[in-house]
């Protein structure tokens, strides 16, 4: 009963893979902004806080009338903006606390199966064998890339696979949402609730501190706003207009792309030696993407 298949398109396809590349960027970003002394969740609230902002204002400027949402739907973009965004920025940043940033990324990369689990209970989706293979080599090729992980505790666990269920949980709360609204009504009200909410776990005082501590403030905001718009705004739109396009387990494996692209902007930007296990890694990724990109004559 794959009915989803019916709206799956290249397009769709296409879009979610561009906003993992996006999303892989993040790293040359977030490092900048943790060498100014801000913590990861600082980082989170200022990308957070200046997203919803620029999608407020997009919305304000191209359609007035999406801002009107009904009030039996505000629980649906509550769960979008809290339980999703910032329940996984949360649990992730934890996570990268407590381990290392490569067993936090490997846990956080469990999102496509809670996503595909969730699809099935909730949106009657159907697990194909493609899918389940496309899964395998994807969640493989992350844990590759990922360096097979580090340091592991219990509560880091928890956290990591906490921030997979709620990164996962945006495909699922945002497929019920395109289904009422407009993608950029869905993203604009996702980032100013989690934005909103952001401002009370981020320790407000000492990160207006921090901002008047560190030197040009024009300059400051100017690199937040382009953070804001590479790593949030940009892709969580091209991927919540590419979920309308395909399914959410799909949308979720194709964007396993994103640590593939962000050891190669490591390498490329940074400087940083990606060795042939990596690579490995990443010709695993893109081969799941394959899997599932190419259409089957029945298709």
């Amino acid at each position: 009963m794959e009915k989803h298949a019916e709206k799956s398109s290249p397009l769709g396809d296409i879009l979610i893979i561009i906003a993992g590349l996006f999303w892989g960027s993040m790293g040359i970003f977030v490092r900048h902004l943790n060498s100014l002394g801000f913590t990861s969740i600082q980082v989170a609230c200022l990308r957070l806080v200046t997203a919803g902002i620029i999608f407020a204002l997009i919305l304000l400027i191209k359609e007035p009338k999406g801002f009107k949402i009904k009030a039996k739907d505000i629980p649906l973009f509550l769960a979008l903006g809290l339980v999703s965004i910032l329940f996984f920025t949360c649990c992730y940043f934890t996570s990268i606390r407590l381990m290392t940033m490569s067993t936090a990324a490997i846990l956080l990369y469990t999102s496509p199966i809670w996503v595909m689990v969730l699809s099935v209970i909730f949106l009657k989706e159907k697990i194909t064998s493609r899918k389940m293979i496309a899964l395998v080599l994807a969640f493989a090729g992350c844990v590759l890339v990922s360096g097979f992980g580090g340091k592991v505790t219990l509560i880091g666990v928890l956290a990591g696979l906490g921030s997979g269920l709620g990164y996962g949980l945006y495909s699922i709360f945002g497929t019920f949402a395109l289904k009422k609204y407009q993608p950029l009504t869905v993203t604009c009200y996702t980032f100013l609730i989690a934005g909103f909410g952001s401002v009370f776990v981020s320790n407000p005082a000492d990160m207006i501190s921090k901002i008047q501590a560190a030197g040009s403030i024009p300059k400051l905001f100017g690199f937040v706003l382009l953070t804001a718009v590479v790593t949030a705004v940009i892709p969580f739109l091209l991927y919540t207009i590419g979920l309308n396009k395909t399914t959410a387990s799909k949308a979720a494996v194709l964007a396993t792309v994103e640590p593939a692209a962000a050891t190669l902007f490591g390498f490329f930007v940074m400087k940083e030696s990606v060795g042939p296990v990596a690579v490995c890694g990443i010709l695993l990724v893109f081969t799941a993407i394959t899997v599932l990109s190419v259409r089957t004559g029945k298709e």
